[in-house]
């Protein structure tokens, strides 16, 4: 039975190898929430800026929600008009505008 057990182990062990050679190729993920509202020219520039630093960025994917304030009363008393604002991986980044440097530093530490 400790021959089985071995093999098993062995098989596991492989197969641990292969997912993190895979993972190794893909580029990492990081979250952004962006809350906007509809008229608001800031929140505009600030997903045109998010989507152009996404698309430059080597080795990072973003996987970008974008979330209307006013869809949910909630949201709508919470952010009000402090929109666009951002969460990057989960943390409060930007609020107003975006600065593209900043975020690709931001993007890079998420990774």
């Amino acid at each position: 039975m400790s021959g089985e057990d071995d093999s098993t182990a062995a098989e596991e062990g492989d197969g641990d190898a292969a997912r993190d050679d895979a993972s190794d190729d893909a580029p990492a993920t990081v979250p952004v929430t962006l809350y906007t509202r509809d008229d608001c020219s800031l929140c505009v520039v600030a997903r045109e800026t998010i989507e152009s630093v996404a698309a430059d960025l080597d080795g990072v994917r973003v996987d970008l929600d974008v979330i209307d304030v006013d869809t949910d009363p909630e949201l709508a008393e919470e952010y009000g008009e402090r929109v666009p604002y951002v969460l990057v991986d989960g943390h409060p980044a930007f609020k107003y505008e975006v600065d593209e440097r900043e975020l690709r530093l931001k993007l890079l530490a998420a990774t």
